[in-house]
């Protein structure tokens, strides 16, 4: 078992590396919160798998209600995570849009397009 938690626990903290990375090596806003975002999210999956798979294995081993406790904690704490780093991400991109700050090599700014539709009267659909 210990195996399994180590090798869930280097999982995460290989993906949560790699958002690091990403912030530090990516051109712009937008490449830099795909990269945190996604890595992070995948870390943080793992963690919790590990977290998950620790208290399940304490409570088989010792029988006490509070390892319980830390799983289902764990998994209020993953879902929540889940919603709001995407939430969070895109909310982030959308402000650097609107504020001036485009994509660095995009060849296609969808939102542009709604937004200047928007401008002349026309709905996005």
């Amino acid at each position: 078992m210990s195996f399994l938690l180590a090798f869930f626990l280097a999982i995460g903290l290989a993906f949560c590396t790699l958002g690091g990375i990403a912030l530090y090596r990516f051109p712009d806003v937008y490449t830099r919160l795909h990269g945190t975002t996604k890595c992070t999210t995948f870390g943080s999956m793992f963690i919790s798998i590990a977290a998950i798979l620790w208290g399940f294995w304490r409570f088989v081993q010792t029988g006490e209600g509070r390892f319980l406790v830390l799983m289902v904690h764990v998994i209020i704490a993953f879902i929540a995570l889940l919603v709001t780093n995407a939430t969070g991400a895109h909310a982030i991109a959308r402000a650097a849009h609107r504020s001036g700050v485009f994509p660095r090599q995009a060849i296609i700014d969808v939102l542009q397009k709604d937004q200047k539709s928007q401008e002349k009267g026309g709905g996005s659909q």
